[in-house]
């Protein structure tokens, strides 16, 4: 297929499928195989569209072909648009009437230990076509350089290339175990917490620790710093492992702690104050077309959380 394009130059989508399969499997040879062709036809259509281009997409040697970095950056970009082709023709034809193929989510460590992963195996029953790989990190993520089709996060959204839906209200708690409450004494006003032990989370996105948020006797919002010596960064599921240990209080989601407070094994202290939460948000790139699986995953996900 040719399409052609404001500048007069012919944009070749046969040509940037060779290119893709053979920047998939390193290898000129493999990929006319897989599209039927032969290694020469493969090779003169790459290189009339490097020339095309004005750049080097692969590194050549006598075994191999490797990406050079415009290469593996054009690969990325035409990779995600072949996909989307594929969909988009997918959903004319009505062919693509089961979900399938992979879909890689990133969430944050809480939200994905917590709430994400305990309702994945209702997911991949309700969708056994569809591959599924979830990294759980607090870090921010870059969609098209990393290849993520989806993240959830904390906060609200401020990326005007994204897309968010939020999809709940994470409600917060102080926390400690009856070993340390009955070691340190509990608090019952904010400022006795300067007396505690508190554990913070450093954000590795701002290098800065979470501040604890709390409703004050008036009903006004307010947010307190903690200034302690016990600090995780980085891991959120750290710090709850420390709490949960007896190593101090530590402010957090309740549904990180749900288990644990019915079991006994923590108490939840100063509950008048409480009353604030924190929002998470599932992201998708703007500008990129919605393959079947995505929206299934988002479908189920804003329904499962409200029940």
């Amino acid at each position: 297929m040719v399409i052609n394009m404001a500048a007069g130059n012919p944009l070749q989508l046969g040509s940037i499928e060779q290119f893709c399969r053979a920047a998939e499997t390193g290898s000129f040879t493999s990929a006319a195989e897989i599209l039927g062709l032969t290694p020469a036809a493969v090779s003169r259509s790459i290189s009339r569209l490097e020339q095309r281009l004005g750049v080097r997409l692969f590194l050549r040697t006598t075994r191999a072909v490797k990406l050079t970095a415009e290469g593996e950056l054009y690969w990325k970009e035409c990779h995600l648009a072949l996909e989307q082709i594929a969909e988009a023709e997918r959903a004319i034809t009505g062919s693509q009437t089961v979900p399938s193929g992979p879909l890689r989510i990133s969430v944050s460590a809480a939200y994905g230990t917590f709430r994400l992963l305990p309702l994945m195996p209702k997911f991949t029953e309700l969708y056994p076509q569809i591959d599924i790989e979830i990294s759980i990190s607090d870090k921010i993520i870059d969609f098209v350089e990393e290849g993520f089709d989806l993240a959830i996060r904390l906060g609200v959204l401020q990326d005007s290339r994204l897309v968010a839906f939020k999809l709940e209200d994470a409600s917060l708690g102080v926390f400690g175990t009856p070993t340390y409450l009955a070691k340190k004494g509990e608090p019952y006003r904010i400022d006795d917490l300067n007396q505690h032990d508190c554990i913070q989370y450093i954000s590795p996105n701002t290098g800065r620790p979470l501040q604890w948020l709390f409703t004050d006797e008036s009903g006004t919002s307010i947010e307190k710093q903690i200034t302690s010596r016990m600090r995780v960064l980085n891991d959120a599921l750290g710090a709850v492992a420390w709490v949960n240990a007896g190593g101090g209080l530590y402010q957090t989601y309740r549904f990180a702690v749900g288990d644990a407070l019915r079991r006994g094994d923590l108490v939840e202290v100063l509950q008048k104050y409480g009353g604030r939460s924190r929002p998470f948000s599932i992201l998708y790139p703007q500008n990129r077309h919605l393959s079947a699986r995505v929206r299934a995953f988002v479908e189920f996900l804003r329904s499962a959380v409200k029940l």
